[in-house]
């Protein structure tokens, strides 16, 4: 845990140096990036700087009590218990910085969520897993944004794809990413057989336009009906936008508006999203600072949940721990994400503790 805190710190002083650097001054796009990623490690920075402080200090006050001098000695004792107190409080600060994502204090996200296996059971599942992000969403005072729709005849969803934002939205969504199950007896099964079905959770964090640089030539645009569950839902011009980024491949759609100018806008939003989760995993890779910790490392294909509905129980595998399901579904999704926020935090001060000794008090 050393070698990250001092990877960060020496990280931070190449940021502060590159904010003086006239090259990046003249650039608006790359000093955006370095004054984000710079003030998303002050705080880190600034506290580890003073735990190594008050390291130096005890190390110092020590010196002095194995000495000679018995007034020295005297002053060393009376002073060390208050700085030992302050050195195990940033210990424990450090103990939350530690395996942090710079994106983690964003106010925009992007919210992907997709039917996986299940047919129609999992598009329904999809529905309700939107439901229960709303009125979460609502209680937690944010706005959110259906940005993308694939419906399908029974009411439920092939994907949808959501713009949620407010206060520290990333940071208290981005656990949920992964694959979600649920167990139940679908609505369409006569016999009263329990079924499992499953969906993905995709959460990105929201780039502001000055972090990406999108230009309509990096990109193509295809126009089409919106499709829909048939009938009258179905739009008869063509409204709909795809766009296909050149560069990687990266596809996105949105059909859910009747104006094409407003699928537009929308399809922008979420390949500006997929493109910066691109370089910014690119980036990860490059440094190794994406940790896989407790909560898991976001992959779309780690099961990290059930919902049990003949029990009325939601287990997330992460920290087996259950929660009532109707209060989850119900809009109470913080009681799980506080959950997770604590197993994170204290399995984050014992690997800290058991991988760095601690200064000898």
């Amino acid at each position: 845990m050393r070698e990250e805190l001092e990877a960060k710190l020496a990280r931070f002083q190449e940021l502060e140096r590159a904010m003086a650097d006239p090259a990046v001054l003249a650039d608006q796009l790359q000093l955006a990036k370095v004054a984000r990623e710079h003030g998303s490690l002050a705080r880190l920075a600034g506290t580890y700087r003073g735990f190594l402080d008050v390291e130096r200090q005890i190390a110092d006050l020590e010196s002095l009590r194995q000495g000679d001098d018995e007034d020295l000695r005297t002053l060393a004792a009376a002073e060390l218990p208050a700085l030992e107190a302050r050195r195990d409080a940033e210990w424990d600060a450090l103990a939350d910085f530690c395996g942090a994502d710079e994106d983690a204090d964003r106010g925009r996200c992007i919210v992907e969520l997709r039917a996986g296996t299940g047919g129609e059971e999992a598009a329904l599942f999809v529905r309700d897993l939107y439901d229960m992000y709303r009125r979460h969403g609502a209680e937690r005072g944010w706005d959110v944004e259906l940005l993308d729709a694939s419906p399908t005849e029974l009411g439920g969803f092939r994907e949808l794809v959501l713009g949620v934002s407010g206060d520290g939205v990333f940071r208290l969504l981005r656990t949920e990413s992964g694959g979600h199950r649920v167990q139940r007896v679908p609505d369409t099964e006569a016999k009263g057989r329990i079924h499992t079905s499953a969906a993905t959770v995709a959460v990105l964090p929201e780039p502001e336009d000055v972090e990406v640089s999108l230009g309509p030539d990096d990109y193509r645009k295809d126009l089409f009906c919106a499709s829909g569950p048939g009938g009258q839902h179905v739009n008869k011009t063509a409204s709909a936008v795809r766009l296909t980024h050149l560069a990687t491949g990266i596809v996105v759609q949105c059909q859910d508006e009747k104006s094409q100018h407003k699928n537009l806008a929308k399809a922008l939003r979420v390949l500006k999203t997929r493109l910066y989760e691109h370089e910014r995993q690119i980036e990860h890779a490059k440094r190794s600072s994406e940790r896989k910790g407790l909560v898991g490392s976001g992959d779309r294909s780690q099961r990290i949940r059930t919902y049990n509905y003949p029990q009325n129980r939601v287990t997330d595998h992460r920290i087996n721990e259950n929660f009532t399901l109707d209060q989850v579904m119900g809009g109470r999704l913080g009681l799980v994400i506080d959950a997770l926020e604590r197993h994170s935090r204290e399995a984050r001060r014992q690997e800290m503790a058991t991988t760095t000794p601690r200064p000898a008090g």
